[in-house]
Parts: structure tokens; sequence; C-alpha cells
């Protein structure tokens, strides 16, 4: 006979979200247009109005959320000369696991004189929440990508704080075949007091990462000008020919002023949804 536990354990995996979204974007007479589109199980993509040049899509994940064993994979083509952004309907929350960590699988292809902009709403960590997420990325020389992340640890509007879990973040950028930026983040066991640390963030819940390509020198300083009105930490630095914005905040909200400000130095025209 089976027992309770591996009879709940059986009806937990059966009852795992799945999801995916294949899409790819072509440029014709100047105006970006979709191509083929694939969607199954709980993720979507929209688009919600047709744009003078660009094409933006919001995903949105029918499942209510990501919980442990869930898994997501999103694989995205601009073609050459297209203008894609992407963002998401609402935060995306990641909740308690009690058994394997949730996968989330991004692939974004970026062609010649394509441009991307990657811009969801945060991913919030309930406590005790796993998922492991991973972004590929092959970039043409002459294509452009702008790429945003915001992770909170916890529901800081609610007072709450993630204690424990597990996030594994793995970053790969190709452009024109070779590997120009390789990162994986790892924050596992108790790390509420990982964040603690002063070498880590210094008891801040939310942190952000934004990736430009092409960037220089250039757009460091024009971004270093508005450091007077960051609420929190924003480091910027470039090299390799694209630049990156590292954020850390006590909370969400700080941090995505933060964030939209940095934007605005890009020339980066928001989702409407970020400002809702």
């Amino acid at each position: 006979m089976r027992s309770d536990v591996s009879v709940t354990s059986g009806v937990f995996e059966a009852n795992r979200a799945r999801g995916a979204v294949r899409f790819d974007v072509h440029a014709r007479d100047g105006v970006t247009r979709r191509g083929v589109l694939h969607e199954s199980g709980s993720l979507r993509v929209r688009f919600p109005s047709p744009e003078g040049e660009g094409l933006s899509g919001v995903f949105v994940n029918t499942a209510g959320g990501v919980a442990g064993g869930d898994s997501f994979d999103i694989n995205i083509t601009a073609g050459q000369g297209s203008r894609l952004t992407l963002t998401t309907a609402a935060a995306e929350k990641v909740y308690r696991a009690p058994g394997a960590a949730a996968q989330l699988s991004i692939a974004l292809k970026v062609d010649a004189g394509a441009h991307l902009s990657w811009l969801p709403q945060e991913t919030i960590l309930f406590d005790r929440a796993r998922v492991h997420r991973r972004f590929d990325i092959e970039l043409d020389d002459a294509a452009s990508l702008l790429l945003c992340e915001i992770v909170v640890f916890g529901r800081t509007a609610m007072g709450e704080r993630m204690e424990q879990g597990e996030f594994v973040d793995r970053w790969r950028l190709r452009r024109g075949g070779r590997l120009v930026f390789a990162e994986t983040i790892r924050l596992d066991g108790n790390i509420g007091a990982k964040l603690g640390r002063s070498a880590v963030a210094k008891g801040g819940a939310a942190i952000g990462t934004a990736l430009i390509v092409p960037g220089d020198e250039a757009l460091v300083e024009r971004i270093r000008e508005a450091s007077d009105s960051f609420s929190g930490e924003v480091g910027i630095s470039a090299w390799n020919g694209f630049a990156m914005a590292r954020f850390c905040a006590q909370d969400a909200a700080r941090l995505r002023v933060d964030m939209m400000t940095v934007l605005a130095r890009t020339g980066t025209a928001l989702p409407r949804l970020w400002l809702n």
C-alpha cells in the first residue's frame, strides 16, 4: 500500500504547471509584425495594440504564479530590423516549494539591426520559494538589447521577508557568436541572513540588473549624472561593448523608481503597464 506521503507527492507532481511561448517578429516596410506564434500550457502572450514601428507583447501566466516543480519556457526571435518590447501583466509571484524547484528558461535571439527590450515587472519570491532561472541570449554584432530584471525577496509591502529558500539565476550573453558575458547567482539556505551581510545586500530586500547593448562610458556618465536622485544603491559600468547597472534597495518600490530613472537616461520608452 502506498503511504500518504507518496500519494501526496504524486498528486503534487501531477498538478505542476507547464507553459511555453515561442514566436518571432519581423520588419516589413519599416513596421514590425508578429510571425508564427506557439503557446502551450498556462503561459500566454498578448499584443495589446498596433504601434507605429515597433511591437509590444505582454506575458500572462494563467496559473496565477509559479510554484515548486513548475516549468516555463520562452523562446523569442527578433528578426532583422525589427523592434520588440516585452513585459508582464503583473509582478510574477514564486510561491513556497515543498519539493523540486521551479524551472524558468528564457532564450532570446536578436538579428542584425533589430532591437529587443525585455522589461518584465518584478519577480517576488515568497519565503521558502525555490526557483532556477536561465537566460540564453544570442545577439548579432549589429543588434541592440535592453534587458531588465527586478527580484524581490519577500512581500515587503506586507512586511514579509524571504528567510529560507533557493534562487539560482544563470545568464549567458553571446554577441556575434562570442560569449561576452556569463554569470550565475546562487542564493540558498538562510537567504535572509545572507542578504543582511554588507558584501551581499546590506539588509536590502530587492535587487535588479539592467543590461544595455551596446553600451559605453558615455552612457555610464549620463546615468551617473542622476546619482543624487537614487534612493537605493546603483552601480554602473561598461565593458566588452555593453553597459550594466546593478541595483539594491530596501524594497521594490524604491528600486523600481531607481530603475525607471536609469532607463529614462537610456532613452527607453517604458511599457504603459509600468506606469499604471
